[in-house]
């Protein structure tokens, strides 16, 4: 079996977080991922404090194993979420778009370890100095929001950085990918878009099928020109808001217009030509839906034996 601090620090079975992936990380999934020996997290997004404590709630209700909940920090209801998970008292917090700076004080006297996502080594310098428990460093190749470095790159940088355990995120989806991610320094992986295609993920069967028929060149990279840079796959809706994006006779509203409520619509609706169907670069390995514990097993399973064979690389 794979020996990690992150197993120890958090209590699971296995290294291996399910991404806090928004209108999709819902109480069924992380509790089906917890429930496979992971740590399945409930996103945030967007929603009220009601919304997430519901969520939370429900989750409990299937599942005694530790589960976490991913706060996306510029959501307008950050503050009023990061009071309700110290009074749910949820096992683990990952942060993102943002510092969590500010609620780290009370979320750690509380009890909760606090791992923020991480995109450069600076940031995650700061981050255990406030007292985050640990980091998810996430390259370039995962789905929706994306910085600039390569996971390849950044782990062992981000490692080299900090004492505190590190995950590797972006572009892990099979035992593979795991394997690597320890070669690099990490402790465990966290993982997104190989769950979109889980049994028990909410997403629309049209977008499971887009995941599970993607190529290796399947997603395009939209939303620079606004500071915010999103991986998603190409669909008429990718490829017409990059377009956009080029011509300066459209303004930014007009853009942002064009692009509300594109995830919902993918999600939910599974509407193939207005939907954003968010996916890493990934998404072209994966090739089957099953269940979450199939997905973590195999992954697991198939990292061992790599890990067990790496002295044969060695003469």
């Amino acid at each position: 079996m794979i020996s990690s601090k992150i197993c120890d620090l958090i209590g699971i079975q296995y290294p291996i977080f399910q991404g806090g992936m928004a209108w999709i990380s819902d109480a069924k999934l992380a509790s089906a991922v917890s429930e496979a020996g992971g740590l399945g997290l409930i996103s945030a997004m967007n929603a009220n404090a009601e919304y997430v404590r519901e969520e939370i709630r429900k989750c409990k209700t299937m599942t005694k194993k530790p589960f976490g909940v991913n706060i996306m920090l510029q959501s307008p209801f950050a503050e009023e979420v990061a009071k309700v998970v110290i009074e749910e008292k949820v096992d683990v917090i990952t942060t993102g778009a943002g510092n969590p700076s500010k609620y780290m004080k009370a979320w750690l006297e509380a009890g909760i370890k606090v791992v923020p996502v991480v995109a450069s080594a600076a940031f995650a310098i700061l981050m255990e100095r406030i007292g985050a428990s640990a980091v998810v460093a996430e390259g370039c190749e995962s789905g929706g929001h994306v910085g600039e470095l390569n996971t390849m790159a950044l782990i062992p940088q981000v490692v080299d950085a900090v004492k505190i355990p590190v995950l590797a995120a972006g572009g892990i989806g099979d035992g593979r990918g795991m394997a690597a991610a320890f070669m690099l320094g990490a402790e465990g992986v966290q993982c997104g878009t190989c769950f979109l295609v889980a049994d028990e993920c909410c997403v629309s069967q049209t977008y499971k099928d887009k995941i599970i028929s993607a190529s290796d060149t399947a997603t395009i990279v939209t939303g620079k020109r606004f500071g915010h840079p999103v991986r998603s796959l190409k669909t008429p809706f990718s490829k017409k808001f990059a377009d956009m994006e080029k011509d300066n006779t459209i303004t930014d509203e007009e853009i942002m217009a064009f692009g509300a409520g594109s995830l919902r619509k993918a999600v939910v609706d599974g509407d193939a030509k207005g939907g954003s169907f968010m996916a890493g670069q990934i998404a072209g390995l994966i090739k089957e839906q099953r269940p979450a514990k199939a997905i973590i097993e195999s992954m697991v399973s198939e990292a061992e034996s790599l890990l067990n064979k790496a002295n044969n690389r060695i003469k």
